[in-house]
């Protein structure tokens, strides 16, 4: 079961993660140099205050698209978990993982002859849904670490295979480029959200070389494109698996 807090992460991805994440090391005293330092928390929205403060900013986020969402607070199941990233009191950021179970994922709706492909062919599949990150923050070390405890989760502990989302056909090359994402079925209309949608899909094993590669580099950010230098290093990973665990 994931503990309510994940991690503790720095706005600011030049600093060292807060000793949280490493459960066998002691905490030590800040240095004065860390006084003030920003931080935000990733976690569990395991309560219906979390649930609600996240498909608020998930509703504000969406409605400035003209798109239109289901309620977080009708979908507690338990082949879902809705991570959320919150700096003081504030929300930030949510992502939720849909794992695969006899009811199937949002994204066979729309997609079945895709998604039962990838089963077929003996692949575990998992979607993630309700993605915002406030505007206000606009922050890729903030997507980055939702992303990497989500793939994390799905990945390192459920053994997924492949990742499914739904984008609208603009954002394609955003995914395709920051990601990795592939383009897996031609665009259709989404009536959850009244919108195109194109499905998309990333190995996560694909993931996994990038984060060995480039996790925990933001200083390659200049030249590495995409979002896996703002990942946590490998040995930070192992610390949230460890504390997820």
């Amino acid at each position: 079961m994931l503990t309510n807090t994940i991690v503790e992460v720095p706005v600011d991805p030049n600093h060292a993660l807060h000793p949280i994440l490493l459960e066998e090391e002691p905490a030590a005293a800040m240095p004065p140099s860390a006084v003030g330092r920003r931080l935000f928390t990733i976690r569990a929205a395991d309560s219906f205050g979390h649930r609600s403060e996240a498909n608020i900013l998930v509703n504000r986020m969406y409605a400035t698209r003209g798109y239109h969402t289901s309620s977080l607070l009708k979908d507690p199941s338990a082949n879902r978990i809705t991570l959320i990233a919150g700096e003081a009191d504030a929300i930030i950021g949510t992502l939720t993982i849909g794992f695969d179970c006899p009811e199937g994922l949002f994204v066979d709706e729309l997609f079945r002859a895709e998604t039962d492909a990838l089963r077929n062919a003996g692949r575990e599949i998992c979607e993630f849904t309700k993605l915002a990150v406030d505007g206000v923050v606009k922050s890729k070390r903030v997507l980055a670490s939702l992303f990497h405890v989500a793939y994390a989760i799905a990945y390192r502990l459920n053994g997924i295979d492949n990742l499914m989302i739904e984008v609208n056909p603009r954002h394609t090359r955003y995914y395709e480029r920051m990601l990795g994402f592939e383009v897996k079925g031609p665009p259709r209309l989404n009536c959850r959200v009244n919108a195109p949608a194109v499905l998309m899909s990333l190995e996560l094993s694909h993931a996994h070389r990038e984060i060995e590669k480039f996790g925990g580099r933001p200083d390659l950010a200049a030249t590495e494109k995409s979002l896996y230098p703002y990942f946590f290093s490998p040995a930070e990973e192992a610390g949230i698996v460890n504390r997820i665990k």
